[in-house]
């Protein structure tokens, strides 16, 4: 992470940019680092998926608010955070059709085609855990939706006992080119949708789509140190892809429940606990919780109201596995609301001692309502 350049100044955009500012300047870069337009060159390929990686993170919004937040840690090693490309025809795959052929067809003589089968779409399961589990990891079963062949037409689409028949219009390319002045942008057929075949007689049982619905469980293993909103890819668990290619992921949304002792900050948690006036002004030692259970902390005397005392490795666990965080206790001087009397004599005592003023001890509250309201010049004198 740490020889990561900051995706925003490989893009060249500002932190604020808009969706439009972010694809027009990966555009940019694309069109200038093409590897068409670089032959042997090494430097314009890195350059080249350097920005494919911006572009994906940067353009998809949880990914984007995940590395404002954290920065390369929020999406290097997690599964559905880290771009997955592993070569340069990836990319061409991933965003062809963001910006059209024009950019990544036959604009630089590369042309996609038909060889390319597009992947199946992703797909998305929202997990909902508690703090502990996020934690020492746990585990899922996942309820699945997606799509599979459908078994009466195999998958075709066709009515059995027929067969797709080749597109007339693009002679079964299922891409069809046009002549822009110097270039050639090629686009998909519009007969055919890009397959390449025309379906006269659909299968009544996937309507023609070759397609039937299915749910699948699949167990996922949520890692410890997991935050809000972190993603896990189940890689070719999304849906299948109509042109036979590669089928989709399935990412595993995680969402982890707000704590009534714990307050997240990234690895570190920050945990708020009452003292009493002697306890701070004296010293003690008091109990606190941890993710491991109860455990002393030791105030010293003179402590302050909202002072922080740190718990080193107490915290949460690294996602990647590299220690944990810290436990951050903020004491805070707890005012009784009642008190016994001899409480509240000794308390005096300390007022008189501290020459600190303090309301007078009154008989009733009905007593001093009436000492509220009536001017001080009309009461008449009482002895407590």
């Amino acid at each position: 992470m740490a020889d990561k350049r900051d995706y925003y100044k490989v893009l060249g955009v500002q932190r604020d940019a808009s969706a439009k500012a972010i694809a027009d300047a990966y555009r940019k870069l694309a069109m200038k680092y093409h590897p068409d337009r670089n032959p042997n060159d090494d430097e314009a390929v890195t350059n080249f998926k350097e920005g494919a990686e911006a572009f994906e993170v940067l353009n998809d919004t949880e990914k984007r608010a995940r590395y404002d937040r954290f920065g390369h840690q929020g999406i290097d090693g997690v599964a559905g955070g880290a771009p997955h490309f592993r070569n340069v025809s990836d990319i061409f795959e991933a965003f062809g059709d963001v910006f059209g052929d024009s950019l990544f067809g036959d604009l630089f003589g590369g042309g996609r085609g038909r060889g390319r089968a597009r992947r199946g779409s992703d797909l998305r399961v929202d997990v909902t855990i508690d703090l502990f589990e996020a934690a020492r990891g746990t585990s899922r079963v996942l309820n699945i939706k997606r799509h599979q062949a459908c078994t009466t037409c195999g998958g075709s689409g066709a009515k059995p006992g027929t067969q797709p028949e080749t597109c007339r219009y693009c002679g079964g390319q299922g891409q069809v080119v046009q002549s822009t002045g110097i270039f050639s942008v090629q686009s998909a057929c519009p007969s055919c949708k890009g397959s390449g075949s025309v379906i006269r007689e659909g299968c009544s049982s996937c309507r023609g789509s070759g397609f039937v619905p299915k749910k699948v469980k699949r167990e996922v293993t949520i890692p410890p140190g997991v935050d809000d909103q972190m993603q896990l890819r189940l890689a070719g668990e999304g849906e299948p892809s109509a042109e036979r290619g590669p089928a989709g992921d399935c990412y595993c949304v995680i969402h982890v429940t707000e704590h009534a002792l714990f307050q997240r900050d990234g690895q570190h948690l920050i945990c708020r606990v009452p003292i009493t006036y002697p306890q701070a002004a004296l010293g003690a030692t008091v109990e606190v919780p941890t993710l491991d259970g109860p455990e002393t902390l030791d105030v010293p005397a003179g402590t302050q109201s909202g002072e922080v005392f740190k718990m080193r490795g107490r915290g949460m666990p690294h996602v990647r596995g590299r220690g944990r965080g810290d436990l951050l206790v903020q004491v805070n001087i707890e005012v009784p609301a009642k008190l016994a009397e001899r409480e509240e004599t000794l308390l005096r005592e300390l007022a008189e001692l501290e020459h600190a003023h303090v309301s007078p001890k009154r008989r009733s509250f009905f007593k001093k309502l009436k000492e509220y309201f009536v001017p001080h010049a009309e009461q008449e004198p009482t002895e407590d």
